[in-house]
């Protein structure tokens, strides 16, 4: 899928990238993902390590194809990668816990 040279929203102008923000964006949605991914990753765990692994990647697999269609919305991008970021955290998380 190609763009046009003034972005994929087709706004005529370019505006520059609030990188402050959007990282810390990214940080607040990832350590709040990681908490929630990890606390109940681990709960599932206790009952059977198997149901921890196949509710993660089920959840995962449904949520993939939208956050993909929204990767290039101008505030959603960084909530999206905040989110594939702290799912990452909460995974090594558990597999090293």
């Amino acid at each position: 899928m190609s763009h046009p040279p003034d972005g994929p929203y087709g706004y005529g102008y370019s505006e520059p990238t609030p990188w402050a923000s959007g990282i810390a964006v990214v940080v607040m949605v990832a350590a709040l993902t990681a908490a929630g991914v990890y606390a109940f990753g681990a709960a599932l765990a206790q009952i059977h390590p198997l149901l921890s692994v196949v509710v993660n990647l089920i959840a995962v697999g449904g949520a993939a194809p939208t956050a993909w269609r929204w990767r290039f919305a101008p505030v959603t991008r960084w909530v999206i990668a905040g989110l594939g970021l702290g799912v990452l955290v909460a995974w090594l998380s558990l597999l090293l816990s």
